[in-house]
Formats: structure tokens, C-alpha cells, sequence
């Protein structure tokens, strides 16, 4: 499997919560970055913040495109917070070895966040 194609079944296996079938999927050392925080996560670590991640609901691809061992998706993420459904985007990047994924790195943003107001000139 390249890159774009475990990207895309990583994808669905998190949505269906099926996170056992996660873990074929990534290599040994893999990594995974998280940009907005600063943290790193091997991969136990990412299966296990997936899986018990609180109030998790859907997870669903707006765009993925990749060739070869590189791949990027885009996709909306739902989960509930004190009984509101929340609205997140993630940005996932994905690097393949030898049929896994063996790097990732994520940005993750609220959405419907309030731009800050623009600077105006005095």
C-alpha cells in the first residue's frame, strides 16, 4: 500500500472506532507530531490518545492527496463537550516505509473560531 492509500484506510478504521486495526497500519518507530501543541507521540501512544480520546464522534475526509510514500488529508472532525457537538479540522501529513505509515504530523484548529480583528492603522 502507498502512502495516500493507508492514509485514506487510517482515516476510516478511526472513524468506525476500530483502533486495534491501527496498529498494522504504523511502523514500529513510528511518530506522529502534533504542530499546534508541540508533542510527540510513538505509536502505542497515538493509538491509545485516538482511542480514549473523550467524546470522539466522526471523523470524515474533505480532501486527501499524496503519490507514493507522501500523503496529506483533510478532514472534519466531530465530538461532544459537556452535551455540544464541536467542529474541529485537521490537517494530517503522512510519510510510508515499507508499506506503513512511519511519520505523521497534524495541525488541528477549532472551527468556527472568530478571526482576531484586523490591525488598523491609526
Amino acid at each position: 500500500m502507498d502512502a495516500p492509500d493507508l492514509l485514506a484506510r487510517l482515516c476510516r478504521l478511526i472513524d468506525a472506532r476500530r483502533w486495534p486495526e491501527l496498529v498494522p497500519l504504523l511502523s514500529d518507530d513510528f511518530e506522529c507530531r502534533y504542530v499546534h501543541t508541540g508533542e510527540t507521540f510513538d505509536r502505542e501512544s497515538w493509538v491509545r490518545l485516538n482511542a480514549e480520546y473523550p467524546g470522539f464522534d466522526r471523523l470524515l475526509v474533505e480532501d486527501l492527496v499524496g503519490e507514493g510514500d507522501r500523503a496529506a488529508a483533510r478532514c472534519h472532525v466531530t465530538g461532544y463537550a459537556e452535551e455540544r457537538l464541536l467542529h474541529f479540522e485537521v490537517a494530517s501529513f503522512a510519510t510510508s516505509r515499507d508499506g506503513r505509515i512511519s511519520r505523521m504530523t497534524e495541525v488541528w484548529t477549532d472551527v468556527a473560531q472568530a478571526p482576531p480583528a484586523a490591525a488598523r492603522p491609526a
